[in-house]
């Protein structure tokens, strides 16, 4: 397919077809390297000039070029691999001609690797001890760069742009390269903590033919043989529970989930959740889990205070436990822990411009106040507590007050971190909840859950007792990264579609 070239993008298949004819393949070949850079100044930076003149420590390295200037017959450059940045120093007397007309013929861009000796420059003003480098006997071309790289300084600074194209971001912003790394990071020590634990990693489908586990909108797609419509799933959450019931005990995922909803700083269509079921607990015993993950990532980290959304989080063990009643009270002054009826509720709805949906019962009210007074208040981490059992179709009702439900939601920053409960073991309570989201749905709530009456039959040969939560990792990312979008820790994006290139 034809493309518009510009003049640089010319110049440089020019230069490709140089090296083609010099019998250089200009997108190389394996190239074993003996250190990385971060190796380099870990063991070299605290060396004088004088003493890496004496040792004469040689090192092979590769990576892209990202600056380069010539004096004469000396030339510098600078390369990047995935641990930083360091200094070449390139003297044609010492490569030889015709290497050094590689060197000259290079772009910024281009993937090279050197073989040399660690080397400090001579002191300047700029730098009285010097610069640690690379000086180099051996010069390698391994990739040639057909595009040019964004200027330096006035380059990829588009937010859009930088998202769509990661690659060319990863490259020229160091704080996203950060990012990508220490997300890894992050996810790790999630792993290692729930396994120290005593849970058991699994896999469970991401295709399933029932719209359950979450109140969201599903993404639709056919299975061909089939002949089937099947939905990406939504949540986690009830093979999970299966497995529970099938003696497991104790079991979490970490897997990618797909809602078919908005996008925005906080929200991805698709998206990293991981869930965990413990058998033989409950509400308390997730907060417990929960305040130890978080306090054991920050650990990870170094620090226990991060920059979230322009407000400054403590990490630290405990957090704020509140109810949804006593949070609501708080700001307005209604207390809904009393009996309440709809008609009490809804006049409560319209004198404080709260919509009441048609699909709306009392306790949809309360969560409506809670989601107008309170949430974006909760900056802390909080724990809160006590949601109205109409909203929370998974979950046991509380002994105390079955207007209410065992479950919490995790808020920082005046957003959810996590969702948790104390699990509905009771196949005749289930049924009668799924069929209530059967009615919502026929109201017009277009999240409403199927019934799964497989589950209704793995709930009848017993579950135990069990705490279950879900996390959203990728707001634990933005979170622990001190990101402000959701696309800064998630590598790929979903983005609104744009012109190709070709």
């Amino acid at each position: 397919m034809e493309r518009n070239l510009n003049d640089q993008q010319l110049v440089r298949r020019q230069k490709m077809n140089d090296l083609k004819e010099k019998g250089i393949n200009p997108f190389g070949n394996a190239f074993k390297r003996t250190a990385f850079v971060a190796d380099i100044r870990k063991g070299y930076s605290d060396k004088t000039k004088e003493e890496l003149e004496n040792d004469k420590v040689n090192v092979i390295i590769a990576g892209r070029i990202m600056s380069k200037r010539r004096m004469g017959k000396m030339c510098f450059m600078n390369i990047q691999d995935k641990t930083g940045n360091i200094q070449l120093v390139i003297n044609r007397a010492d490569l030889g001609e015709e290497p050094y007309e590689l060197v000259k013929a290079s772009d910024i861009g281009d993937i090279i690797g050197v073989d040399g000796n660690i080397y400090r420059t001579n002191p300047s003003e700029q730098n009285p001890n010097g610069e640690l480098s690379v000086y180099v006997l051996k010069y390698t071309h391994l990739t040639k760069a057909l595009s040019p790289l964004p200027e330096k300084f006035h380059g990829l600074t588009d937010k859009e742009e930088r998202y769509r194209r990661r690659y060319v971001d990863l490259i020229m912003n160091e704080e996203s390269k950060k990012t990508a790394f220490l997300r890894p990071q992050i996810i790790k020590t999630v792993r290692n903590y729930m396994d120290e634990q005593g849970f058991t990693e699994v896999e469970t489908p991401v295709l399933t033919t029932l719209l359950t586990g979450a109140s969201a909108r599903p993404f639709v797609t056919h299975h061909n043989a089939q002949d089937l419509d099947m939905y990406m799933r939504i949540a986690l959450e009830l093979n999970l529970k299966r497995l529970l019931v099938g003696g497991m005990e104790a079991v979490y995922e970490i897997g990618r989930t797909f809602r078919n909803e908005g996008m925005d700083s906080m929200h991805n269509p698709e998206f990293t959740l991981m869930e965990a079921y413990l058998a033989y607990s409950n509400l308390e015993g997730m907060m417990d889990l929960t305040e130890g993950m978080y306090c054991k990532v920050a650990e990870s980290i170094g620090k226990d205070t991060y920059r979230f959304l322009d407000h400054e989080i403590t990490i630290k063990a405990p957090f704020r436990r509140l109810s949804m009643v006593e949070a609501i009270k708080e700001e307005t002054g209604i207390d809904f822990s009393k009996e309440m009826s709809f008609e009490e509720a809804s006049a409560l709805a319209k004198e404080h411009h709260i919509e009441v949906e048609k699909h709306f019962t009392t306790g949809h009210i309360i969560n409506a106040f809670f989601e107008t007074y309170v949430e974006d208040k909760l900056i802390q981490p909080t724990f809160l507590y006590g949601h109205p059992v109409e909203i929370s179709p998974l979950t046991r009702a509380n002994e105390k007050d079955p207007r209410f439900v065992d479950r919490f939601e995790l808020f920082i920053g005046g957003k959810e971190f996590a969702n948790a409960y104390t699990e509905l073991n009771d196949p005749i309570d289930q049924l009668e909840r799924f069929e209530a989201q059967l009615k919502a749905r026929e109201l017009g709530d277009e999240e409403a859950n199927d019934i799964d009456m497989d589950f209704i039959e793995a709930l009848e040969y017993g579950m135990p007792p069990a705490g279950g939560i879900g996390y959203g990792i990728d707001r634990m990312c933005m979170l622990f990264t001190e990101a402000e979008s959701i696309r800064d820790v998630i590598l790929f994006p979903t983005m609104k579609e744009k012109d190709r290139l070709y």
